[in-house]
């Protein structure tokens, strides 16, 4: 048996200041992210404490801390807007119950072969999604639809903030906060040790309280009253196919983006690293009991998780104390959160979103790999136009095709043989092709072409030593072919059996 050292009190004493820092981290996102995806903001915080209480004492990953996140905001609110929100929660836990599951299976490790271009592509839709969303919160008005009828909007709004004294001041005050969040980096290091979304969020809080400014509030009522576990009507909702569809995006992305960000924070620390299926049976057990109080679904968060190990967290004793500071301020002082302006909290989302579009990153990957960068784009396009698990979907298919077409490298060699001693006098020489690599369906139209080019009545030899894969798309290709110029019955081409 192995006997498990005492935590050194300096280590509990770094736990407890990195759990405060978390939780100024927390505080606007859990807020901002609840509002964004058309819920009570006291939810956000549920599913921030549940992340912190539950999910931080299950073990996985030591430091990363989860919380609702800005990657699912996009798919939550048009779950609530299609199935209504007393279903969310019984989306929610039987998502957490496919992660589960597939933790228990061991299915962990097999979320890092997804195509990375396809997660850059995710959250670089999510992005603009969320962009196109949040600038009309931003100014104090309602968004018109999706990702296309809101960028469409954008011209409208504005014009019609321009002329609305109201929106104006709105706009003022979430454009003052995306600022700051954008400038807060080159701030001195005594500032910038406040989280910047906790001062962006407060200072505006602060001006919009002192100067009575007429822009929307955060509307609060309480953890009691917004927390409905879900009944059994909610549960028998889950048996169409759109809301089997919600639940495996919910289970999908959650997982994907919190074993992305568990191998991300394993690179910022020098501690345990993570195991994958016990992170994945955690976020699951984490969902599960958001779903039965009807709250927000969770991932583990990288902002967060960063911050927490940044502020020099030791043990997950930081993320559970996070969590219990959340509850606190929800249940002892709810005021605080309705002062706090609408405005400033799609500020800090529009600001979240853009750090998720890979600007920096996209020309140097155009340049040294253009089909992944494709792929990127693609994904973000479709996201922006359909929705996130059928633009998930198509970039999926897409990185499969462009990987099935990078490996089916087919070489084609057309070369003469001169006609041996022992052959008929005057004979033409033999037409060798040789063919080497893999050869596909996707290569088939170019095989074809060079074979059909080759002048009739010569004799032709096909060559299939140098060939590793043959697929059955080819193999019926090449003999139909060869039937075709020996149908004569001169028996102009020779080729081996297809092994």
């Amino acid at each position: 048996m192995v006997r498990r050292l005492p935590v050194p009190p300096t280590a509990l004493r770094q736990d407890f200041t990195a759990s405060l820092v978390v939780f100024l981290v927390a505080l606007p996102l859990c807020v901002g992210v609840a509002v964004a995806s058309g819920v009570p903001a006291e939810l956000g915080l549920v599913t921030g404490i549940v992340g912190g209480l539950v999910t931080g004492l299950l073990p996985g990953s030591s430091l990363q801390v989860s919380g609702p996140a800005a990657g699912l905001t996009v798919l939550v609110y048009e779950a609530v807007t299609e199935f209504g929100l007393p279903t969310l929660g019984a989306l929610v836990f039987a998502a957490g119950v496919l992660q589960l599951a597939m933790g228990a299976l061991r299915l962990g490790r097999w979320f890092r072969a997804i195509s990375l271009s396809v997660v850059q592509g995710m959250l670089a839709g999510i992005g603009l999604v969320l962009i196109a969303g949040q600038l009309y919160a931003l100014a104090g008005a309602k968004a018109p639809g999706r990702g296309p009828a809101n960028l469409a909007g954008l011209p409208g709004l504005a014009s019609d903030t321009a002329g609305d004294a109201t929106a104006l001041a709105a706009a003022a005050v979430g454009g003052s906060t995306v600022l700051l969040l954008v400038v807060w980096r080159r701030l001195p290091a005594r500032v910038r040790a406040v989280p910047a979304p906790l001062a962006a969020v407060a200072l505006a809080t602060a001006v919009t309280v002192l100067a009575d400014l007429p822009v929307g509030r955060i509307r609060v009522s309480g953890l009691l009253k917004v927390v409905r576990p879900p009944g059994t009507g909610q549960f028998a909702d889950l048996a169409g196919a759109a809301a089997l569809g919600t639940v495996l995006a919910f289970a999908l992305i959650a997982s994907a983006e919190s074993l992305f960000s568990a191998a991300a924070v394993d690179r910022l620390h020098d501690g345990p690293r993570t195991d994958f299926d016990r992170e994945l049976i955690a976020q699951g057990a984490g969902n599960a009991v958001c779903g039965l109080l009807g709250a927000l679904p969770m991932t583990a968060v990288i902002v967060r998780s960063a911050a927490n190990v940044q502020a020099g967290a030791r043990t997950k004793a930081s993320r559970v104390l996070h969590g219990g500071w959340l509850l606190l301020l929800t249940a002892f002082l709810p005021q605080v959160l309705g002062a706090i302006p609408v405005a400033a909290l799609a500020g800090v989302l529009v600001h979240a979103g853009a750090k998720l579009i890979p600007l920096k990153s996209l020309l140097p990957l155009w340049r040294s790999h253009r089909g992944e960068a494709l792929v990127l784009a693609a994904t973000a396009v479709a996201i922006l136009v359909t929705n996130l698990f059928e633009g998930v979907l198509a970039g999926l298919l897409l990185a499969v095709l462009k990987s099935a077409w990078d490996t089916s490298h087919l070489h084609t060699e057309v070369t003469e043989v001169p006609a041996t001693d022992n052959g008929p006098a005057g004979a033409a020489p033999t037409i060798l092709v040789r063919l080497s690599g893999n050869a596909t369906f996707l290569r088939l139209p170019r095989l074809l072409e060079t074979l059909e080019s080759l002048p009739a009545g010569r004799p032709i030899e096909v060559d299939l030593a140098g060939v590793r894969h043959l697929d059955h798309a080819c193999r019926s290709a090449l003999q139909d072919w060869v039937e075709r110029h020996n149908a004569d019955g001169r028996r102009t081409v020779r080729m081996p059996a297809p092994v």
